[in-house]
């Protein structure tokens, strides 16, 4: 499986100010959705005259892998404009699949506004597995959804190292706290170097 890599993005050696983020290029809100995916890439799509691209979200989370398309998207404008600057910026609400599209960020294109909550969490599964039929196709079944679970756990991990790279927090210590929701103020997320800046 090839890896992305968040930090292939331009930054910039000075943080942006308040004043850079008057106008987002792209302003999103509600569960991370197919619905959202739409609004995102239309918005993108208007941005392409912009050399500061700030994209703003607040959710409470929804789909991890609509928040890795809109991650990949920014990935790749990022690889074919490499003159261009995208930037992230979360207010009020940074849940989950929000935190999963924040990682494809580098570091230091992230930002937070005051007073926003981020968390981060384990994938989850719910999913019932019936066994009807010959023991070879039970087998199957089993095996089919063990396979599930560890592709999953291998995505969930490869942006778990992306989000914290960089930052003061190890994966062993984030695969600690993320199975029981990890939720972190705006100041600890920037003291432990997730974010850039607070706003």
């Amino acid at each position: 499986m090839s890896k992305r890599k968040p930090d292939d993005q331009k930054t910039s050696d000075t943080p942006l100010q308040a004043g850079d983020f008057q106008s987002p290029a792209v302003l999103l809100s509600g569960s991370v959705d197919y619905d959202m995916y739409k609004q995102f890439r239309a918005q993108l799509d208007d941005a392409q005259d912009r050399q500061l691209v700030v994209v703003e979200i607040s959710t409470l989370g929804g789909d991890p892998e609509v928040a890795r398309m809109m991650g990949e998207d920014i990935r790749f404008h990022s690889e074919i404009y490499p003159e261009r600057h995208f930037v992230f910026l979360g207010k009020a609400a940074i849940y989950s699949a929000g935190v999963t599209f924040m990682s494809f960020f580098a570091r230091d294109n992230r930002y937070v506004a005051r007073g926003s909550r981020l968390m981060i969490h384990e994938r989850k599964l719910s999913k019932t597995v019936t066994f009807d039929g010959p023991l070879t196709a039970c087998l199957a079944s089993v095996e089919a959804t063990l396979n599930e679970i560890k592709c999953s756990i291998a995505i969930q991990n490869e942006g778990f190292e992306n989000l914290v790279s960089g930052s003061r927090i190890t994966m062993e210590e984030l695969l600690k706290k993320a199975p029981s929701n990890w939720y972190l103020e705006a100041q600890e997320a920037q003291a432990l170097g997730l974010i850039r800046a607070v706003l």
